[in-house]
């Protein structure tokens, strides 16, 4: 039996979210615990498992399982267990590679005996096409991918059906009203999954004797393998207080009345974690009494309870508390190539080092979106300077560069300082992020933000109609989408586009006019890749809260025992959305491949759909002509570059001598030099030391105006139309 010495937190992220990146909710608050010097630990439960399975120990265990099974195998279940000892053989290795380990290896994947290859194998015809001749290790990490899928098909097929790599039990916990589902599969006998799972569990309870075992559930397919962590951490070490919390909890479970969670877990947390976590410590150490918890479920005589009476105020974003990475095996995290799209495949390529830039979201309108909700309505942003500290002290513990900022959407005004805060302190990083689409991301915050490292942005489109736009209350318009992604694109940026169908009202003819326009987005090249998902109702967002506005009935308006987040509904003047999906789906996973532009779009549905009503030149047309126009007053000039060195001399020109500089430009690619009038070098080589972004403040364009006229330079509208102008914004002066 365990005994709890001091106060020591376990955080487990259960399985499963990501192979390439921890989720970030046990890194934060172990964070917060650490500024209270409050002891913890912190375990990737997904990763640890998912690597116990793919190893020859956990095939071999898998294998033998089914061998004693006298179910009769599918034809691809016979092929793979025919050649088990080949995946045997190869898995260790494989993971390896998709480690980062071992490069070199990638010739041996790439050839045609090393992988055993089953169904999933089906779909590589085109990979000439996908990676070309130099990309034989993203070849390589594509084809270990589709290795790994195979196996995962078998797991499922033969071993347990709720197995995926980023979810368990999904199906089970999405939408579940009641609890019955869940709690009826809890007391069935654990499959070899869960087994492993519990086993690595087990390991860290005797290792860490923690008081409290926190399971954070951000999704609905982490809530199973979370309450069998807490069913088996209460059945055998009684001792060990078990708490709930996260974004499942915060949407889904707001309202719950079931006691039956609560044999599983002694406490669920809602919203923001830090303080309602630090007042459960605080109550385990007999320092507060249950009745002054911070947003917090319990049970008592057999009724659930929500308690929300402690004083302590939620801590502010802007403190300088930093995620912690430490305990977490950074170099075992696996890189995978699902999609060969260069944009889609950055979720599961690559280590990421989870941040936010804002809590909550700056523009939280939207009326599909749960805006009552404190992640969205309590908009709060860090400053520049804090981030910046973050990522730094981050990088000292993973020693990884890459940042992927998870926020809601990410303020323009933010980025744009964090932008400028990266570059002042020579920060060498990649970061992605995700955006509101609007007229902020001019062309020149977009080349600002690439420099800064920027490599990618996905924002929310969501339905390709003005109409349903102004509904959604997105506050842009199909115009205004295409020329920020046309910004972002020419910078050099990649662009992902979030795609609704399916919102109250929208028609069949909306709906096939949406995927028109974006057709046209693809075929311009100025979004990369792209999701369609069907309209939700949640019970949290505007349409929830008023369906009449939006002329949608919702069928069982009771509140649930279990789960209260999506609503079933009905859309009684819109169109038959499911029926879209396929050939939504089916299209733009031919957009992205770059292929099927010229088809048209009845081709994609197996059904008559009406042709599109939508012109085929309005993208091309929205982007034609386009330009940053006059600077605004308050706008800032931003040069990018060294100052020049210059060079003055004399030259005839019509019999007379003239006074000329010659500026010599050192810029990152290339040396360049501009010839200007003597009169003017000074005061532009003062400008562009005035506007360097290594400085804390840069001029206005309202004061350069003033300043050029003070020094009687001339016409400064003149000068700024002028082919020096033009020649240095080229070279690397912003106006952001």
């Amino acid at each position: 039996m365990i005994q709890a010495l001091d106060t020591n937190i376990l955080l487990i992220s259960p399985p499963f979210t990501q192979l390439n990146t921890p989720y970030p909710a046990s890194p934060y608050l172990k964070g917060f615990l650490g500024s209270k010097n409050i002891k913890s630990f912190q375990v990737d439960l997904g990763l640890e498992v998912i690597l116990k399975i793919f190893s020859k120990g956990g095939l071999r265990e898998i294998f033998d399982l089914v061998d004693n099974i006298d179910d009769d195998l599918s034809e691809n279940g016979c092929r793979i267990i025919s050649l088990k000892e080949k995946y045997i053989h190869a898995i260790d290795h494989v993971i390896s590679f998709l480690q980062g380990n071992n490069d070199m290896l990638a010739h041996s994947i790439c050839s045609e005996t090393f992988l055993p290859k089953a169904s999933r194998f089906d779909q590589t015809d085109d990979l000439d096409w996908s990676f070309g001749n130099m990309g034989i290790r993203d070849r390589a990490r594509h084809l270990a991918t589709l290795f790994l899928e195979d196996i995962s098909d078998f797991i499922v097929e033969n071993i347990d059906p709720h197995f995926g790599f980023s979810r368990y039990a999904e199906r089970l916990s999405s939408s579940a009203f009641y609890f019955d589902s869940i709690y009826h599969e809890l007391n069935e006998d654990n499959s070899l999954i869960v087994q492993f799972q519990l086993d690595i569990l087990k390991r860290y309870l005797e290792n860490e004797q923690p008081s409290l075992l926190a399971l954070t559930v951000p999704f609905p397919g982490n809530l199973f393998a979370a309450l069998k962590c807490g069913e088996f951490a209460k059945k055998n070490y009684p001792n060990i207080k078990v708490c709930l919390g996260g974004g499942y909890a915060n949407t889904e479970l707001r309202s719950i009345s079931d006691p039956r969670i609560f044999e599983y877990v002694d406490f669920i947390t809602l919203d923001d974690g830090e303080i309602p976590l630090y007042n459960i410590i605080e109550y385990i150490e007999g320092k507060r009494s249950a009745d002054t918890l911070k947003r917090t479920f319990i049970t008592k005589n057999g009724e659930v309870i929500f308690i929300d009476n402690s004083e302590d105020k939620d801590i502010s974003f802007r403190q300088s508390i930093c995620p912690d990475y430490s305990n977490l095996k950074i170099d075992q995290y696996i890189s995978v190539i699902e999609v060969t799209n260069p944009m889609h495949r950055l979720w599961s390529d690559g280590f990421w080092n989870k941040l936010t830039m804002a809590h909550g979201c700056y523009w939280g309108r939207c009326t599909f979106c749960d805006t009552t909700l404190d992640y969205i309505s309590r908009f709060e942003p860090a400053t520049a300077s804090t981030i910046c500290d973050k990522m730094e002290k981050i990088m000292a513990v993973t020693g990884q560069s890459g940042f992927h900022f998870v926020d809601e959407a990410a303020p323009p005004a933010l980025m744009i300082a964090l932008a400028k805060e990266i570059i002042r302190r020579k920060l060498d990083v990649i970061w992605w992020t995700n955006v509101r689409f609007e007229t902020s991301f001019t062309k020149d915050v977009c080349i600002l933000l690439k420099r800064s490292g920027c490599i990618a942005v996905s924002g929310g489109l969501e339905v390709a109609s003005n109409r349903i736009l102004s509904l959604i209350n997105k506050g842009v318009s199909i115009e205004k989408v295409a020329l920020a992604c046309k910004n972002f694109t020419q910078a050099g940026i990649l662009t992902h586009a979030y795609l609704m169908y399916g919102f109250p009202t929208q028609t069949t003819q909306e709906t096939i006019d949406s995927l028109e326009v974006v057709r046209q987005l693809f075929e311009q090249q100025i979004v990369h890749s792209g999701f369609w998902h069907q309209f939700a109702l949640t019970v949290h967002s505007p349409v929830g809260k008023n369906p009449n506005r939006f002329q949608v009935q919702i069928k069982n308006p009771e509140t649930n025992p279990f789960a209260n987040n999506d609503l079933e509904h009905v859309d009684p003047t819109g169109a038959p959305h499911q029926k879209f999906s396929s050939g939504l789906k089916k299209s733009l996973f031919n957009f992205m491949h770059d292929v099927g532009f010229d088809l048209p779009l009845q081709d994609w549905f197996e059904f008559k759909v009406p042709n599109t009503s939508v012109p085929y030149n309005l993208i091309s047309k929205a982007l034609d002509g386009t330009s940053q126009g006059e600077p605004m007053p308050n706008s800032k000039l931003i040069w990018m570059e060294n100052t020049p060195d210059a060079r003055y001399y004399s030259r005839k020109k019509k019999g007379k001598s003239q006074e000329m500089c010659e500026l010599t430009f050192y810029l990152s690619s290339e040396t360049t030099r501009l010839n200007i009038k003597a009169s003017l070098a000074p005061w532009l080589i003062s400008l562009l030391e005035r506007c360097s972004i290594g400085n804390k403040t840069n001029p206005t364009f309202k004061e350069v105006q003033e300043d050029f006229s003070r020094n009687n330079l001339g016409d400064f509208s003149v000068f700024w139309q002028s082919f020096t102008l033009k020649q240095l914004k080229l070279f690397g002066l912003l106006n952001i």
